[in-house]
């Protein structure tokens, strides 16, 4: 489904009638808290969407959507009334709750502290700290193709190592494994195939192309827009689906991140706004408010278009073939190649940007994204907000 300049002058119009500019006006910082329209009733197509990728039905969904809205609120004032007690956080489906973890030797005040927030809270060994310190030496590590990723698990208070199912015998894993469980305490778990990121060469769509890459715009920010790193090196020239100019990218990480923001001119202009792809409705993006783990999260882009799924994990460091790339957000989301730098998004709230993975969208998969705030840090960019 292709989107015209026609149809994005249209869509300008009524941004600026709306009250908003697709210019400059109105700017939001880099993290924004949900705002009341995030409260109003979900749209009956984006409902379907996670009753068709979640397995939810209608009224469960909408509940689902109002409850973690509510998490995603909670979360910040939780983890500072938690302070070095804090051992993470995610949402908990079951009850509709972010699920605050402490450590057993913090104080009982403080434990009432992170109540009054709203939160459960689950007594843990180790503080997240710990965690993050153990995460960082295996970072430190060379690992080998049959390690798929690692991360801080928050639910299970450990680390945990990604195995590739078929590799779990093979020396050099087996030796990582090992390097891995000095670090701190691991848990290791296998899963099905290596990840890879989710380029694709020109095979026309709705995307934009660098050389013969094909890949999918992120998030709109002020004088461009965030995509993945892999899609296109600094100076790299960027066309749109109808093969003219519209930008440059301006910087660029891969690996060791897998982010990137490309400048937009010749008559491109930003919005702030997600394909739906019909699916849903083109989705408005509002801010940037961090969706806990456990949460239900979507994403679009020119391949497989609209998709839903939930947070696995975070802070997760996964193994492509060309390095590591470190502080990714895992879903259980597919995707295919050509989604690459595609949004992301919870509700209208901005996560990240479609980094790769592993499976497809007829079999099932997960995929990684680099969370949205990073970036926008990294180059000192304003996400573009309705």
């Amino acid at each position: 489904m292709r989107r015209s300049r026609l149809t994005y002058a249209g869509l300008a119009a009524l941004l600026v009638l709306g009250g908003w500019t697709a210019s400059g006006t109105g700017q939001a910082s880099a993290v924004d808290s949900p705002t009341a329209a995030d409260s109003e009733p979900a749209a009956s197509e984006l409902v379907r969407a996670m009753q068709r990728d979640l397995g939810l039905s209608r009224e469960r969904a909408q509940a689902r959507l109002a409850a973690e809205r509510t998490a995603m609120s909670v979360m910040p004032k939780a983890r500072k009334a938690a302070g070095s007690s804090y051992g993470g956080a995610w949402f908990d489906a079951k009850s509709d709750r972010l699920t605050v973890a402490v450590t057993s030797d913090a104080p009982s005040a403080t434990v009432r502290d992170v109540r009054s927030t709203g939160a459960s809270v689950r007594t843990v060994t180790h503080s997240a700290r710990e965690l993050d310190t153990a995460k960082a030496r295996i970072d430190r590590l060379s690992a080998p193709s049959g390690v798929s990723s690692w991360h801080v698990d928050p639910v299970g208070n450990t680390v945990v190592v990604n195995v590739v199912r078929d590799q779990r015998s093979d020396n050099d894993v087996r030796q990582f494994v090992s390097r891995a469980r000095e670090a701190g305490p691991v848990a290791v778990e296998t899963v099905a195939a290596a990840p890879s990121t989710f380029a694709a060469g020109t095979v026309g769509g709705d995307p934009y192309y660098t050389g013969n890459v094909r890949c999918s715009i992120g998030f709109s920010v002020h004088g461009g827009f965030i995509t993945a790193g892999h899609c296109g090196q600094p100076g790299a020239g960027v066309r749109g689906w109808d093969g003219s100019n519209i930008g440059t990218f301006q910087g660029s990480s891969f690996p060791d991140n897998d982010y990137a923001w490309v400048s937009v001119g010749s008559g491109w202009w930003t919005v702030p706004v997600v394909l739906g792809w019909g699916t849903v409705p083109d989705r408005l993006v509002r801010g940037s408010a961090e969706a806990p783990v456990g949460a239900s999260i979507c994403r679009s882009g020119s391949t497989t278009h609209w998709h839903c799924g939930n947070v696995l994990a975070k802070n997760e460091t996964v193994n492509y073939s060309q390095g590591a790339v470190h502080q990714m957000t895992k879903t259980s989301v597919c995707a295919e190649p050509g989604d690459s730098g595609g949004s992301f998004i919870s509700g209208e709230q901005a996560q990240g940007v479609t980094s790769g993975g592993w499976g497809n969208c007829s079999g099932g998969g997960e995929t990684w994204f680099q969370p949205v705030n990073e970036i926008l840090g990294r180059y000192g960019l304003t996400l573009h907000t309705a």
